[in-house]
């Protein structure tokens, strides 16, 4: 009985390194390790079935490996295509999603889903839908507000804010000054709830009653990061200038720049208290960009960290409870820093 000798494997330098590679690297597959330690075992002129042994295969797979590396090379270690149904969608399909959630929904639909894309498509599952809006990053459920300014002067008037940020006047006084109305004195049951498990959950109740609201005047003074707040009933020009008032007070005898945004009360056709005040300079940021304004992020903090979720049971609790915050905050305040990496954008 005459028994097939075995295929015999040659190894260039470069085989040798690339197949150790593939044992050493953890990402490797462990089909693909067990093939390239058949191959470098018959490379030293093992047989076949001494290979089996040791890898604890057996021989047929052993010598199908090492006769297709023979053949094919390293390439020969991959696995072959596998014979299947051929793709139901294709990028045309992808395509005619993007260009239905371009459109319209139908009428009566405030926003695209997928269910609502497969109707109106007619040959597309919903659930392809959801794999191709995830494989994109596409949140069909998620809202984003955007507010575009007109202002033909905007490049100029965000340089000159910006410009106070980075390179202030010297032996100046820089303040961001804006007000938050109708902060609303809301009542509410607040506690813990036990959950299943052992977990506790902090909350409120559901029903609440109001107690009126309140409008709060700030001026963020940027070299410092302190904030001075007054509290008033409304926000009408009058209680914009005795607010001003109190700040020119604080800072006698300086040169004071405000930064504000383009409300009415902060800019009549003709203002009489600004004549009257040479030492105050001010700067309005660009219709519809308050954003520039660094007062909004102070209120941003005061809304998470200190009104959202709390309970009060008259007006003046609630002006309290902000005093006490702004005591607190500027008993630690920093300036705020611009980290915003300058970005250069290639022209169309």
């Amino acid at each position: 009985m005459n028994i097939e000798e075995a295929t015999p494997i040659v190894l260039s330098d470069q085989e040798r390194s690339a197949l150790e590679a593939m044992i050493r690297s953890p990402k490797t597959e462990h089909g693909i390790v067990e093939r390239a330690r058949i191959v470098l075992l018959a490379a030293e002129g093992r047989s076949t079935r001494s290979i089996a042994t040791e890898l604890a295969s057996w021989p047929g797979r052993v010598s199908r490996w090492r006769t297709r590396f023979a053949r094919e090379r390293l390439a020969g270690l991959r696995d072959l295509p596998r014979p299947g149904a051929a793709p139901r969608y294709d990028a045309d399909t992808d395509k005619r999603i993007l260009a239905r959630l371009d459109q319209p929904p139908p009428a009566g639909y405030g926003r695209w889903t997928a269910p609502l894309l497969s109707r109106e498509l007619g040959d597309v599952s919903d659930q392809y839908i959801w794999r191709f809006l995830r494989a994109n990053k596409i949140d069909l459920a998620a809202r984003k507000s955007w507010c575009q300014t007109d202002d033909p002067d905007f490049v100029a008037k965000a340089a000159e804010i910006v410009g106070l940020y980075l390179d202030p006047p010297q032996d100046a006084i820089v303040l961001a000054v804006d007000e938050k109305p109708h902060i609303q004195a809301l009542e509410r049951a607040q506690g813990y709830l036990k959950l299943p498990g052992g977990r506790a959950l902090g909350g409120h109740s559901h029903d609440y009653k109001r107690h009126g609201t309140s409008t709060l005047f700030a001026a963020l003074e940027l070299a410092t990061g302190q904030v001075t707040a007054a509290h008033y009933k409304r926000r009408r020009r009058v209680e914009f200038l005795d607010f001003m008032n109190s700040i020119v007070a604080d800072y006698p005898d300086k040169q004071i720049h405000v930064i504000l945004d383009n409300l009415s009360t902060h800019k009549p056709k003709r203002d009489r208290w600004l004549a009257r005040h040479p030492n105050v300079r001010l700067h309005f940021t660009p219709t519809y960009s308050s954003w520039l304004n660094q007062i909004e992020i102070w209120f941003s903090i005061l809304q998470r960290n200190s009104l959202a979720g709390a309970s009060f049971t008259d007006i003046q609790q609630l002006r309290d409870h902000i005093d006490a915050f702004v005591d607190a905050y500027n008993a630690r305040a920093v300036p705020f820093v611009w980290t915003k990496a300058v970005v250069h954008h290639k022209p169309l």
